[in-house]
């Protein structure tokens, strides 16, 4: 294909989507035989390309900070069970320590200790979600909102163990 009509046809298409294929493109239309046909094409997808753009996330990767990560749902849902589930026993044992002097330790666990296996197990699977859809994508900083993560869980854990509850 001629050098000047190859640039025209280029430019044919926005400009995002010349900064990111444009050399790229305009190498395989002069390494091609070229033609109307091709040149018919070439101009029909550089005004489906203006009407309905290639996907902005496929255009222009943006880094997904952490802040942003922690917005989604199934981020901030099992920090937030988690934070219950530990405001729950320290409630328990607070309220334990103020009545007796000292943590009961109960024959029937009580409604307080269901809530909190309820929520600690709840994460589980919207943990795994969350894994299984931002690792890949993000690795950094959804390993960032694991680690977060796991240090509430320990932290229950922690309250549950040295309380006596466990």
């Amino acid at each position: 294909m001629n050098p000047r009509l190859a640039h025209l046809l280029m430019r044919l298409y926005p400009r995002a989507w010349r900064e990111r294929y444009g050399e790229e493109f305009e190498a395989l239309l002069l390494a091609g035989r070229g033609g109307l046909r091709t040149s018919a094409n070439v101009v029909w997808l550089a005004l489906r390309e203006h009407a309905f753009p290639t996907q902005g996330a496929k255009m222009h990767p943006s880094p997904v900070t952490f802040v942003a990560i922690t917005r989604h749902p199934s981020a901030f849902l099992p920090m937030a069970m988690s934070l219950i589930a530990l405001a729950l026993v320290l409630g328990h044992v607070g309220s334990d320590l103020i009545q007796n002097g000292h943590v009961l330790r109960e024959a029937d666990e009580g409604t307080t200790a269901h809530l909190w296996q309820l929520l600690m197990a709840g994460q589980m699977p919207v943990l795994a979600f969350f894994a299984i859809k931002w690792l890949p994508q993000a690795p950094r900083q959804t390993l960032k909102v694991l680690a977060l993560q796991a240090g509430a869980v320990l932290a229950n854990l922690a309250v549950v163990f040295f309380s006596g509850l466990g």
